[in-house]
């Protein structure tokens, strides 16, 4: 990793050339391996007080540090109309020009709700509570296509989007619920039409959690396929405490590739640097060895990463596209926690952060940024 010296020598020469890529140099880092992270809590974190900082405490903005680290691609979920004004279309344009301006791609994430979007969860925005499946078809697009579109005005339009973000169980509920997969089709192809016609360059991801259990991927993706649904790119989250093996995780990647012929991502994944909390507030993951062979440490963190980049490396014919860290930047700031209708909210995730608790990168940054 670059230490102080290095940075302030470097930073006007790695600026320039990233601010005037060109269309040949886009299109040639979009086809590079992703090595990616989920920063969409990063806004909320400044404004709260979050600070960034190298190894050795040289303090700098969190996308410049995940830039000269390596980071090429940056993730970033848009909620509909949050309640805490962040995840919005405002803030996702603000963050995504910086990434852009530092020469990275950007996944741009709908989850289509106000609020979380998983397996367990997939509640409709509120000002859509009542819509038909007309309306709610007509929704999707309108608030797909004006997201893009702002991005696109500011300059800083995405080079890949999910439709949906983890979307085992549907979306939209109960009317695009997993028993209701005509509906759910439809809502998937009008947020596909609309990423077509507002940004015709970036490619169209579908999402998955459950990166190991094959039988749900095969039942999703033969399902839309066959009611007409179509996409460029799969998505899969993998929580190794959660999500099955390795060698499982290989086995469903290796078939989505060759079933589907596209590219396929771990678009979600993480791993602790340690066992603790940083603010109190007790943590998702806090064994100290959630996974055998890989303690909750600065080393398990790191080989971890470099344990699944490994198996999406290994899926054939050059489909294994990339890994994607989930909220890097989600750090113990105070406000900047699990629950947006609540202004004091704290974080149960600070310790699979690639900042540590004195707010300093871990070396899993620097594992992430030379994949």
């Amino acid at each position: 990793m670059k230490r102080r010296t290095a940075l302030t020598t470097a930073v006007a020469a790695l600026a320039a050339p990233a601010l005037a890529l060109g269309a040949a140099e886009s299109a040639q880092a979009q086809t590079a391996f992703a090595r990616g992270a989920d920063i969409s809590s990063l806004a909320k974190s400044e404004a709260k007080g979050g600070v960034y900082m190298w190894a050795d405490g040289w303090r700098e903005d969190a996308i410049w540090i995940l830039q000269k680290s390596g980071v090429n691609w940056i993730r970033l979920k848009v909620w509909v109309n949050p309640a805490d004004g962040y995840n919005n279309k405002t803030h996702v344009v603000n963050v995504a020009k910086r990434a852009r301006a530092a020469g990275m791609n950007v996944l741009v994430d709908f989850h289509y709700t106000d609020t979380w979007a998983d397996p367990g969860a997939q509640t409709k925005p509120a000002a859509w509570a009542n819509y038909s499946v007309a309306q709610l078809k007509t929704a999707i697009y309108n608030h797909t296509a004006d997201v893009l579109g702002a991005m696109v005005s500011a300059g800083a339009a995405p080079q890949m989007v999910q439709v949906g973000n983890e979307l085992n169980a549907g979306m939209l509920w109960p009317t695009g619920r997993y028993d209701q997969l005509d509906n759910l089709a439809q809502f998937l192809i009008s947020g596909a039409s609309a990423v077509r016609a507002t940004v015709p360059a970036a490619k169209v991801m579908l999402h998955l959690a459950e990166g190991g259990n094959n039988s749900v991927f095969r039942w999703f993706f033969d399902a839309m396929q066959a009611r007409g649904v179509t996409w460029d790119t799969i998505g899969a989250s993998y929580y190794p405490y959660w999500h099955g093996s390795l060698s499982g995780l290989q086995s469903n990647l290796n078939d989505m590739a060759s079933r589907y012929g596209k590219p396929v991502y771990v678009v979600e994944t993480a791993y602790p640097f340690n066992p603790g909390d940083r603010d109190g507030f007790g943590n998702i993951i806090s064994a100290a060895t959630p996974v055998s062979g890989y303690p909750a440490s600065y080393t398990g963190q790191s080989n971890m990463l470099t344990a699944i980049a490994n198996v999406v490396k290994a899926v054939p014919n050059g489909r294994g596209a990339g890994v994607f860290w989930w909220e890097a930047t989600w750090t113990a700031v105070t406000g900047n926690g699990w629950d947006p209708y609540d202004p004091n909210s704290k974080n149960g995730w600070e310790n699979q952060a690639l900042f540590d608790f004195a707010w300093k990168a871990t070396p899993a940054l620097k594992t992430l940024g030379t994949l």
